[in-house]
């Protein structure tokens, strides 16, 4: 793997990028100005670029939420989000776990997360007791986002009920405005050792990918993933034979970072080994 000191070799070498937006491109609250910038050079370039993020809303939510960032629609080529792909499922369900949930729906998950039920025929329930199955997509508004335990009782309430989940962001962890938080992936993955049935849209799933490159209009050799997570953008882009650039100053930036204020190269190759994925390069941040 190439240690990079920024994008531009990159984007000499592939006409396409699939990019994660949170740790990449914005932190949840600031567009990054430097990755504003590569994404303009970018399309300046003739590059084709798909912003393909994990966050549990439709795409136009989170273009919505971009334009108010500064990033406007013209920087990019297209968006897919897991919260759109979960529309799709429940609007057309692809096999018969999606078309059994019914149509009494649990939400645990934030407000803002609410238009994802925009224009489905469900009705939202306010307790577990009262539902069919459980929409998570990740702390809701009422709990201490950083904290397991805070949630355990609510996650025991829908398993005693036996709901099947939707997990609409199989992010585990993910750092908003600064502060490392969970997401949806580790609710999901305490409900699952709780005895409860799971399914996940998103990254890494290939699924996900297949809408993303028809997208795009390239060979997959033209393609190259951008990501900040290991597990999941970085592994989801090898599912798919896609090559990959990690983002170092993301999610796993603190445990990466050296006494220079840089990143050290032998526990960055050590952790992608430990995760089994093999990125073609590295770049400290998304700038060219």
């Amino acid at each position: 793997m190439e240690h990079l000191t920024g994008f531009a070799p990159l984007a000499e070498r592939y006409n396409g990028f699939v990019l994660d937006l949170w740790g990449v491109i914005h932190d949840g609250v600031n567009a990054f100005p430097h990755a504003v910038d590569c994404l303009a050079r970018l399309r300046d370039a003739g590059k084709r670029t798909l912003l393909l993020s994990n966050v549990p809303r439709p795409n136009d939510a989170v273009r919505t939420m971009m334009r108010q960032m500064g990033i406007p629609d013209s920087l990019y080529t297209g968006i897919l989000t897991s919260g759109e792909a979960v529309r799709l499922a429940l609007i057309s369900p692809p096999d018969l776990w999606w078309a059994e949930l019914g149509q009494r729906v649990y939400h645990l998950g934030p407000e803002r997360d609410r238009p994802v039920f925009d224009g489905l025929p469900l009705v939202l329930t306010d307790s577990p007791a009262d539902a069919n199955f459980v929409l998570n997509t990740g702390p809701d508004d009422h709990r201490n986002p950083s904290d397991m335990a805070e949630f355990e009782s609510i996650l025991a309430e829908c398993a005693q009920h036996r709901l099947k989940m939707i997990c609409a962001n199989p992010d585990l962890v993910v750092i908003r405005g600064g502060v490392r938080v969970l997401c949806a992936g580790s609710l999901a993955v305490r409900y699952q050792e709780l005895g409860g049935d799971v399914r996940s849209l998103g990254k890494p799933d290939p699924a996900i990918y297949q809408p993303v490159l028809e997208q795009l209009g390239l060979p997959p050799e033209e393609v190259l993933a951008v990501g900040d997570s290991l597990l999941t953008d970085v592994a989801g882009a090898a599912g798919v034979d896609l090559a990959a650039c990690w983002v170092l100053s993301g999610i796993h930036g603190r445990d990466l970072a050296d006494a220079a204020g840089g990143f050290d190269t032998i526990r960055t190759e050590a952790a992608a080994r430990a995760a089994g994925v093999d990125p073609v390069a590295t770049v400290p941040r998304f700038a060219w």
